[in-house]
């Protein structure tokens, strides 16, 4: 069925969006990503404009977030003190991820700049991933226990002033380290519609030194707010969020996120992450190709 997106400004098979929704939500429930990251890129191979869907993405990572928040505050998984710190970070970095974002539209170079952006994200990140699956793949079978790495916080997070007590996360530093990440993640969000617990997760783990029984409760604690302050600039400044194409996402999203927390009970952790990290870097490279070719269509409609 044929749906028209008024601020893509373009039509689309709805039963295609809502199951790109579920391919997301699967890989979410599988993983234990938001799945931004692969959504805007995935729409972008659809045929929709990349500022539209970057801007719509992170509608749906909000709302993918508010049922984990809850189900990590039931356990008392959530650093609140921390998860404060980390979002008024964010909301910063939206701030001025606006401003980049409105300046980047005016020069005509934001979807150059958001594709960029992808593959150079996705590529160092799905890379790093796939050496340590990989590794982790070899150890198992080869019947080795894989070593764990010590958890402190980098020595640049040691030399910041201003150190303040974060009991639950059991640290003592300062909070110009988290407001650092926030104000980065902050920034992501509001370019790439991503909700940045990909890059959020491992750098609270080998950079703040947090223990991982707070740090992805935390985690989505940050992007709740972050991705709703991200939502709003754009819908207040770029104008770019298209509210139907986020619902077909969320219908999608919503039911497979059931069926990958199922799948992910039957299958090895290193194997998961393994497909994880190839999935990423054959997005990455998709992209990358994707950068050399001229488009159909040279010019993109801008909403308005």
């Amino acid at each position: 069925m044929d749906i028209y997106l008024p601020i893509a400004n373009l039509s689309v098979d709805a039963g295609v969006i809502i199951l790109l929704g579920i391919l997301v939500g699967v890989l979410s429930g599988m993983f234990g990503v938001g799945g931004g990251f692969l959504t805007t890129p995935l729409l972008i191979f659809y045929g929709i404009p990349p500022m539209v869907a970057a801007a719509s993405a992170s509608t749906q990572v909000t709302g993918a977030s508010i049922s984990g928040v809850f189900a990590h505050m039931k356990r008392d998984g959530v650093d609140f003190h921390m998860g404060g710190v980390l979002v008024v970070g964010g909301i910063m970095g939206t701030l001025f991820g606006a401003l980049l974002f409105e300046t980047l539209e005016a020069l005509g170079q934001i979807d150059t700049v958001i594709n960029i952006l992808y593959v150079l994200m996705l590529g160092s990140i799905g890379g790093l991933m796939f050496k340590e699956s990989i590794l982790s793949v070899i150890a198992v079978r080869s019947g080795k226990a894989v070593q764990a790495k010590k958890r402190r916080h980098h020595p640049f997070v040691s030399n910041l002033p201003l150190r303040w007590r974060f009991r639950r996360s059991g640290l003592y530093i300062s909070p110009l380290a988290p407001l650092l990440l926030g104000f980065v993640t902050g920034i992501l969000t509001m370019l790439l519609g991503v909700g940045g617990g990909f890059v959020m997760v491992p750098a609270m783990l080998y950079l703040l030194g947090m223990g991982a029984q707070v740090v992805v409760g935390t985690s989505l604690f940050q992007i709740l707010f972050v991705t709703i302050s991200s939502t709003m600039m754009h819908a207040l400044t770029t104008k770019a969020v298209d509210i139907v194409l986020a619902v077909l996402l969320l219908i999608g999203s919503v039911t497979g996120a059931q069926i990958g927390a199922r799948l992910a009970q039957k299958l090895p952790p290193e194997y998961l992450r393994l497909i994880l990290a190839a999935l990423v870097l054959i997005v990455a490279l998709r992209l990358a190709i994707g950068l050399g070719f001229q488009p159909p269509e040279i010019f993109t409609v801008q909403p308005v």
